[in-house]
């Protein structure tokens, strides 16, 4: 879809918003905008459009096919407007806007705390917005795809979805763990096949590290049974000490934890975290600035 030249930003920022916040009254409060305000707006763009964008109802607002067609083009297009901004910004006195980045549940194997401080310190006036993603990194990487995020941190065990580019920022071996008086704690290394029908402890689908397992034991014809599904690291840990089941875990993520023992297995799955950006947008300055950053710190493998 190719926006028109005379469509009217403040028309596609509201549309934005709207889709966004699946509600007039909440949109029409981020965009500062009376709630009638803002219907008028977006009726105005669907005559432009020529179809309606929205289906509404009386409790809720959802995108239709039209709807959801426009929305990555608007978010491309403010995207672009932004980054104009920023680099007219740059010129006369430093960096400005906003970065919007993916982060998961556990970043404990880059010292990402680290680089944020830093960045923020050198350019005071860009605002930085994470957002973690319940669904892990698969949801990151839509996420970024559509114009969500800015950039991601993710940790995906195979080939990402197109219109990504991707750059490995760290890697480590994930090892089974288990209570520290399990027999098979006294093991130096367990073949995947003595596996075969064990309870696991295992984080939800989309995550990474559940991605990476699941690709093992299916290439290793190996079947495993999924006792409980928990979106929290800390809570896999406790699951496994109380013989809840195994469970795949890499060293920083099972940092710290006592009466857990972590033994390499054969195959081993590993945990890999990269940087995501969108292969086809062009990052705002302050965004690619991040990005340099990261990458100067980290390096990238790929």
């Amino acid at each position: 879809m190719n926006l028109r030249h005379d469509m009217e930003l403040r028309h596609l920022e509201h549309f934005v918003a709207v889709a966004e916040e699946r509600s007039f009254t909440r949109a029409a409060a981020r965009v500062h905008l009376v709630q009638s305000a803002l219907s008028v707006s977006i009726r105005s763009l669907e005559r432009e459009l020529g179809g309606r964008l929205f289906d509404r109802t009386t409790h809720r607002v959802e995108l239709n096919d039209a709807g959801r067609a426009l929305l990555v083009e608007a978010r491309n297009a403010l995207a672009a407007v932004n980054a104009a901004r920023d680099a007219v910004a740059a010129v006369h006195g430093g960096l400005r806007g906003t970065v919007r980045i993916g982060i998961m549940n556990s970043m404990t194997l880059i010292d990402l705390a680290a680089v944020l401080t830093r960045y923020q310190q050198e350019r005071p006036n860009v605002h930085i917005v994470p957002s973690p993603a319940q669904g892990g990194s698969m949801e990151l990487a839509g996420k970024v795809i559509d114009g969500s995020l800015d950039l991601a941190f993710a940790a995906l065990p195979s080939d990402y979805p197109p219109g990504l580019t991707v750059q490995t920022l760290a890697s480590e071996p994930m090892l089974l763990a288990c209570p520290d008086d399990h027999p098979i704690a006294r093991r130096r290394v367990i073949p995947l096949s003595e596996l075969d029908g064990e309870r696991f402890v295992e984080f939800p689908p989309g995550w990474g590290t559940r991605l990476s397992v699941d690709r093992m034991f299916l290439e290793s014809g190996v079947r495993r049974l999924i006792a409980v599904e928990v979106a929290d690291v800390p809570t896999v840990v406790e699951l496994v000490r109380a013989g809840f089941g195994f469970a795949f875990l890499s060293d920083s993520l099972a940092s710290g934890s006592r009466a857990l023992s972590l033994r390499p297995v054969e195959p081993e799955p590993v945990f890999e975290v990269s940087l995501i950006t969108a292969s086809d947008r062009r990052p705002s300055a302050a965004a690619q600035a991040l990005i340099d950053l990261v990458l100067a710190t980290f390096g990238a493998s790929s």
